[in-house]
């Protein structure tokens, strides 16, 4: 499959590494502007029309994001495009709309499905062993370098942690524990005095009927958010910590150390409960994401993070903004 990516900051850059190490893709083109590598083009529909890749991924700033898949979309260009995968519900709608109209594949960048920590997660979830799921709690809490903020766009709205790194989260759960039905969020802005929150914390209830917390900061000193915890990524340090927890009548789980809590016979808080820690192998989930794209353009599978699905996980972050401006709970 020869694969174009359109964008070469820190996201485009590693899908050209991973596309480059996969036997079974050939990069066709990167269009960016500033990029000084093989291949290169200044401007993306010039890509798009001379290397005619099979499929492109998107990379780019949000804003850019629907005119860029639609003009992949009108080329009949495969495209799987970066979350969010728009700054607005209305305009993913429309970029939705229009991969389906053409038969195009539209799919999202949250690449943590494709991670088997996640999976088994869902696994576990869907299959019993926690019992009915009663409360979620995510955590996404560290600091950013403060050079991170020297691009003016991150500075303003769309460009805080919420729909930046938070929609990741989102996703997670949503992915895991089913859908969000309501929000009600609180931001602050008050460590760094940027127009954009770097702390929220929010309260969701998901469509089953359980209620989650997410507390979140990009201005903490702390080890315990999805990056640092996971191994995902080898450029930032690794410490021996979970994030999500979740917690059923029957058992509970936190990972990404696969801990898993259940009770023996006796059940109850006078009953002790035992730890099991589930052991997985390690893959790189935007190799596997990759992997299924190019099985999603041959017709092989369906996408797992379809334009629709992902409009949903931008419909529930929109709706912490919300939230969080009017002081009241949105539904999602």
């Amino acid at each position: 499959m020869r694969i174009g990516v359109i964008g070469a900051g820190q996201f485009g850059r590693k899908h050209v590494e991973t596309i480059r190490k996969d036997p079974g893709c050939e990069l066709a083109g990167v269009a960016d502007p500033l990029y000084q590598g093989e291949k290169g083009f200044a401007d993306y529909r010039e890509m798009l029309d001379k290397a005619k890749p099979d499929g492109v991924i998107i990379a780019t700033p949000n804003r850019t994001h629907v005119a860029i898949g639609l003009a992949c979309i009108e080329r009949r260009v495969a495209v799987l495009v970066e979350k969010p995968i728009a700054d607005t519900v209305a305009e993913s709608t429309r970029l939705v709309a229009a991969a389906e109209k053409a038969g195009v594949p539209l799919l999202v960048g949250h690449h943590r499905r494709h991670n088997p920590i996640l999976e088994k997660a869902r696994e576990l979830v869907a299959g019993g062993a926690l019992g009915r799921l009663t409360a979620v709690a995510a955590l996404w809490l560290l600091r950013k370098h403060d050079e991170y903020y020297d691009a003016a766009w991150r500075r303003e709205p769309g460009g805080g942690p919420l729909l930046i790194n938070c929609i990741h989260d989102v996703d997670d759960l949503r992915f895991v524990c089913g859908d969000v039905a309501e929000v009600q969020a609180m931001t602050s802005n008050s460590i760094r005095g940027f127009s954009v929150e770097d702390t929220a914390a929010i309260s969701l209830r998901f469509a089953s009927g359980a209620l989650g917390t997410i507390t979140l900061s990009d201005a903490a000193a702390a080890p315990w958010a999805w990056e640092v915890t996971s191994g995902e990524y080898d450029y930032y340090p690794r410490h021996e910590e979970n994030c999500y927890f979740l917690t059923g009548t029957d058992g509970s789980l936190a990972f990404p150390r696969m801990e898993l809590w259940r009770y023996g016979e006796k059940k109850g808080w006078y009953a002790p409960l035992a730890r099991e820690t589930l052991a997985l192998k390690s893959e790189d989930s935007q190799a596997r994401q990759l992997r299924h794209f190019c099985r999603v353009i041959r017709g092989e599978e369906p996408p797992r993070s379809s334009g629709a699905d992902a409009t949903r996980t931008l419909a529930v972050v929109l709706a912490m903004h919300e939230s969080a401006r009017t002081g009241r709970s949105v539904a999602c």
